[in-house]
């Protein structure tokens, strides 16, 4: 099954959806094993460190430092990862009402790490912006 690449289409059928919990961003040393207590919803390693994207709860049980207290919206339509100026559209959208935005693309779907204290305003956003399209 290949993902939708019609920009109109991905923004037509995105349905936005927010996931429940608070998440967070964590970093450890490069060759640091990740804490077994924590169960990442991503990570990625880079050269500086590894980064954990875990619940804010799980960081703060085994006491990992953290960054961008967020809401994970999933935009569930099943986007192609060669799906062009999907994310872009959306990004700008949160840009242009000051809502900062960590897009993850994932195989099935796109994700969107919005401030915590924002997450209902950059929901009602994407639905304003999907009922535009609808119309």
């Amino acid at each position: 099954m290949t993902g939708e690449r019609d920009l109109n289409a991905l923004l037509r059928d995105m349905k936005p959806e927010m996931q429940p919990g608070a998440f967070v961003f964590c970093t450890i040393p490069p060759n640091e094993p990740i804490p077994a207590a924590v169960n990442p919803l991503l990570t990625f390693r880079e050269h500086e460190g590894t980064t954990l994207v875990i619940r804010r709860e799980e960081a703060e049980r085994v006491g990992l430092r953290y960054a961008f207290a967020s809401s994970l919206i999933t935009l569930t339509v099943h986007s192609s990862l060669e799906a062009v100026g999907f994310l872009a559209a959306i990004t700008a959208r949160l840009a242009e009402a000051g809502i900062s935005v960590n897009a993850v693309s994932a195989f099935h779907h796109d994700h969107l790490f919005v401030p915590a204290d924002r997450a209902d305003e950059a929901m009602a956003l994407l639905h304003d912006r999907f009922r535009q399209k609808q119309g």
